[in-house]
């Protein structure tokens, strides 16, 4: 059930009317339980019981934590929460990976094998509620949260529909003391969170789809003997289709978190308005760098250990953060990438070089990131090479007449690196305070009629369903 299709439509009107006619807040609770369960299913009903599992395993094993005897015991306790959760999220996402990676390397050594065939079905959404859960329990165990005495709010934490599958990844201290008091729909609330669903659903279907998704899809089906100028301009049709599909879905759950009078934080903050990697990364997929920073980076000693050790754990910390997206090389190339960006950035921060203009630094960051979105988005590390050697090629024509469809990508492109700049210190609250009325009122429409006239339905899944 993904956010652009009639079948949510029909899913979330019912829920609001239903929420908003349940007279006590214990029922709406379950409501929402409950139709988070029927969201999840709408995939596949069984793998439901890996989210039962991740629930009641954290839920218990927290609520045992402040009880425990020893240190000792406590940090028995933790790591079965984490053998639980990674064991889960490694057999389902990476179980094929390391099997096949085992293989290629026994054949590199001149060793016949034949591994078995797994068929792993991926969960959808594993990535995000293991993270989600798993960071509950951390919290916990030092004891920066208070476990909750109420199953039901913890179910609701860890499975909320808005942001169940693909984020943003919530933080049990900002979710769950809005269990407490019971909430109604308000008109405001309302009417900001379906125009921020709108506004999302327009990246999505509009911007995401149809105009920079198939220049992407030709380019990576191995279309490559354009001119260097369109070749260029795909690799930056692909930075602003997976900001505007990713981007698109976090704010429809935060719509749809605000629509239900539930607050969750925003994912994206003008990314491709950062003065370096650094900022990037405050600014991209905010819940996970900060979830990443946090649990990983910090546990790792982060920056109190010497310079070297912190250089040490930004490559690790981005390394894995790539290969959290996905069991495949091409994404630990990504993430050791912009780990390799972070750790030169520190290096040239030290040296104290020449100061570069503030728009020349953004466009710089901006056309590096867009480079390292190749092995990304590339199936293979062949096609990452061939999409490389597409750009520097000599052999290619330089500039060829673009058609329409290149035109408006372009228009668009410089129109959101325009919008990002201009509002890069902006939140979404404080841009809704100061955008004027009438261009509300009279953009609104536009966006949707041009949702309206896209196609609805699985065609076009959010690229983050796939981690």
């Amino acid at each position: 059930m993904q956010f652009d299709s009639f079948t949510f439509l029909l899913f979330f009107i019912t829920v609001l009317i239903l929420y908003q006619l349940i007279p006590n807040w214990r029922g709406q609770k379950i409501l929402l339980l409950i139709s988070s369960y029927l969201f999840y299913a709408a995939w596949s009903p069984p793998l439901i019981i890996l989210i039962w599992i991740s629930t009641l395993a954290d839920f218990f094993i927290a609520k045992s934590l402040p009880s425990a005897k020893s240190e000792k015991t406590k940090k028995y306790m933790l790591f079965l929460s984490l053998a639980i959760n990674l064991g889960m999220l490694g057999y389902f996402k990476y179980a094929e990976f390391l099997v096949g990676s085992f293989h290629d390397l026994l054949n590199m050594a001149g060793i016949v094998y034949s591994p078995p065939s797994l068929d792993i079905i991926l969960p959808i959404g594993i990535s995000f509620y293991t993270f989600q859960t798993l960071s509950y329990t951390m919290d916990v165990y030092r004891g920066k949260l208070r476990p909750t005495d109420s199953l039901l709010d913890f179910s609701l934490f860890v499975t909320f529909f808005p942001q169940l599958v693909a984020g943003p990844i919530v933080r049990a201290d900002h979710f769950l003391p809005q269990c407490e008091a019971p909430k109604r729909i308000k008109h405001a609330g309302l009417i900001w969170g379906l125009t921020l669903i709108a506004w999302g659903l327009f990246q999505k279907k509009v911007l995401a789809d149809s105009l920079f998704s198939p220049l992407v899809d030709n380019f990576y089906s191995g279309v490559m003997n354009n001119s260097i100028v369109e070749n260029w301009l795909n690799i930056f049709s692909f930075s602003m289709q997976i900001y505007c599909d990713f981007s698109g879905y976090s704010l429809c759950a935060v719509g749809a978190a605000i629509a239900l009078g539930f607050s969750i934080p925003d994912n994206f903050n003008s990314p491709y308005a950062a003065r370096g990697f650094s900022d990037f990364w405050h600014r991209w997929h905010i819940t996970l760098s900060t979830w990443l920073r946090d649990y990983l980076y910090i546990p790792l000693g982060g920056s109190k250990h010497g310079h070297i050790k912190t250089l040490r754990n930004l490559i690790i910390t981005m390394g894995l953060g790539g290969l959290w997206h996905g069991a495949n090389w091409n994404f630990a190339i990504w993430g050791l990438l912009h780990g390799s960006y972070l750790v030169a950035e520190h290096q040239l921060q030290k040296l104290k070089i020449i100061r570069i203009p503030w728009l020349l630094v953004i466009l710089m960051t901006f056309v590096t990131v867009s480079l390292s979105w190749i092995p990304f988005r590339s199936p293979d590390l062949n096609m990452s090479v061939m999409a490389i050697n597409s750009l520097f090629n000599n052999q290619l024509p330089y500039y060829k007449p673009l058609n329409s469809h290149y035109i408006t990508a372009i228009i668009c492109f410089f129109a959101i690196l325009a919008y990002q700049i201009w509002r890069r210190n902006k939140t979404l609250d404080e841009l809704m305070e100061t955008c004027p009325i009438f261009l509300q009122a009279g953009s609104l429409p536009i966006a949707i009629l041009l949702i309206a006239l896209c196609p609805t339905g699985d065609r076009h899944a959010f690229i983050y369903f796939q981690f």
